[in-house]
């Protein structure tokens, strides 16, 4: 075996240029931007320092090498007084995600002015019918999937009030797959029943069913619809489907003797294509509630308006002309009104207007689609909305994840809270 410095080995490094070089080769982190410039700014080496009164050994003295080799070629030949001087130090450099990764906040039990009132975990389990098991709603469901590219994440919970209360959780969620491959298509349905009254938690169910049922049978149909982007039939063929399963809705309380405005819901629901080509996502529905796109760290409000004329009538716009065709001056209206005709029905109360958006998602985009509960806290308390762009910007979350998340509590509102989050690849 050669010895160390002799002709058969190779050359050494320079105490600076052997620990400059040795770092970068093992180093992982060494080959980062701005790394080599804080090395080049250590200071030389103590080994530098020999002779009397120092406590490093003395150097031991170089081989001569063979003759007719160039030493100026290699210049980690020349030691440490011949060595090449380092270079300028850069400006410092502002550091960045890929340097520094930021994480999200800390999980938190409520935002805004204070602890709300109610406890943070059940209390009271809403009353059973032996005979009507089937009937119980539980307090939390919790679901999510991954198709194409997104990732779902759905939670149904009920409300702090209701946890107090004994109350039946009035919110319903369905979530259901109809097809198979990147034919499939993925429905999640929301409805909210009336409040204060007995059979809320059933016309939610029952108005997630009929709709479920619609979309199924027509899921073909609506699938080739959302790839081909043909708006205008999806519009109207949902419109349809929506109001037909809320008029079984009403006509299943006709059935039951309830009166229609009472065993009434909300219904919003969501399209997903399982096509990983397709990044159409299609809204629809019937009833107050959220839309929610997270962009680039801000929360965007994408619910559809429902424009209502409003003001003082005008002639030519909700107002009778003051004359006929013919000249004749017409009569001043009183006010007094039509007494009702026995041989006709009575009109219907107004309903609620039919909601509908299709948008082309982006890679990076959360959409958050959700009920009265969640909404209301979100456009009323800047402080849930930052603290959810902090943990739903990154990845999406696990199921367990996901529901602390949608039940942090802000004071003065305690309903229920449904809410589907898609997270886009």
């Amino acid at each position: 075996m050669p010895a160390s410095g002799g002709p058969g080995s190779p050359p050494e490094p320079s105490d600076r240029g052997g620990a400059d070089a040795r770092r970068v080769q093992g180093d992982w982190w060494a080959a980062a931007p701005g790394v080599e410039a804080d090395l080049a700014q250590e200071p030389p080496a103590a080994a530098s320092r020999t002779g009397p009164g120092s406590t490093q050994p003395n150097p031991t003295p170089e081989t001569p090498e063979p003759h007719g080799r160039d030493r100026t070629a290699d210049p980690l030949q020349e030691g440490p007084a011949a060595a090449a001087p380092a270079p300028a130090p850069q400006a410092p450099r502002t550091a960045t995600r890929v340097d520094i990764p930021t994480l999200p906040p800390a999980h938190v039990g409520f935002v805004g002015s204070g602890p709300p009132t109610y406890d943070a975990e059940p209390t009271a389990l809403p009353p059973a019918d032996p005979d009507e098991l089937d009937d119980l709603v539980a307090d939390t469901v919790l679901d999510g999937a991954k198709y194409g590219a997104c990732t779902l994440r759905a939670v149904s919970a009920r409300g702090d009030s209701a946890r107090f209360r004994g109350e039946p959780r009035r919110d319903s969620l369905l979530t259901a797959r109809f097809g198979t491959g990147e034919k499939a298509l993925i429905l999640v349905a929301m409805a909210t029943g009336a409040r204060a009254t007995p059979g809320a938690h059933r016309a939610a169910a029952e108005a997630c069913h009929w709709i479920g049922r619609a979309v199924g049978r027509s899921h073909a149909r609506l699938a080739q619809d959302i790839g081909s982007a043909r708006r205008g039939d999806l519009k109207s063929g949902l419109h349809r489907l929506t109001d037909r399963s809320l008029g079984k809705l009403r006509s299943s309380a006709v059935e039951q003797g309830i009166d229609p405005e009472e065993y009434a819901a909300t219904l919003r629901c969501l399209l997903l294509p399982a096509d990983p080509d397709c990044r159409i996502r299609v809204f629809f529905g019937v009833g107050a509630g959220g839309l929610f796109r997270l962009r680039d760290g801000e929360w965007h409000d994408i619910e559809p308006r429902v424009t209502d004329a409003t003001g003082e009538p005008v002639v030519g716009f909700g107002s009778l002309p003051t004359e006929t065709p013919e000249g004749d001056r017409l009569t001043m209206d009183l006010g007094i009104p039509t007494p009702p005709n026995p041989y006709e029905p009575a009109p219907e109360p107004p309903r609620e207007p039919f909601r509908f958006r299709a948008s082309v998602a982006r890679p990076g985009d959360t959409l958050l689609m959700c009920t009265g509960g969640l909404s209301d806290p979100l456009r009323g308390e800047p402080e849930l909305c930052e603290y959810l762009t902090g943990r739903w910007s990154g990845p999406p979350p696990g199921l367990a994840t996901f529901l602390a998340d949608s039940q942090v509590r802000v004071k003065g509102y305690a309903d229920d809270r449904t809410a589907a989050a898609v997270w886009e690849a």
